[in-house]
């Protein structure tokens, strides 16, 4: 279910511009940065670059392309 929201100018400009760099929708921008936004929020001792490194290794166990981690 979608709900519309009114966000600033300022905004859709930016995230017009980062979803074509990233090959997304102005709205998959938007929502990409809420999602980290929300991340760093719930993780404060998290630095950006494990964020985006946790989501990416997540996304790749999504798409099949993880490995098992052998300890020792």
């Amino acid at each position: 279910m979608s709900t519309a929201v009114k966000i600033s100018d300022n905004l859709v400009k930016e995230a017009k511009v980062f979803a074509k760099i990233e090959n997304r929708s102005m709205t998959g921008q938007i929502e990409h940065w809420a999602k980290i936004g929300k991340l760093v929020e719930d993780n404060p001792d998290l630095t950006f670059k494990l964020v985006r490194e946790i989501l990416v290794g997540l996304e790749e166990l999504n798409n099949g392309r993880g490995t098992e981690y052998q300890f020792g």
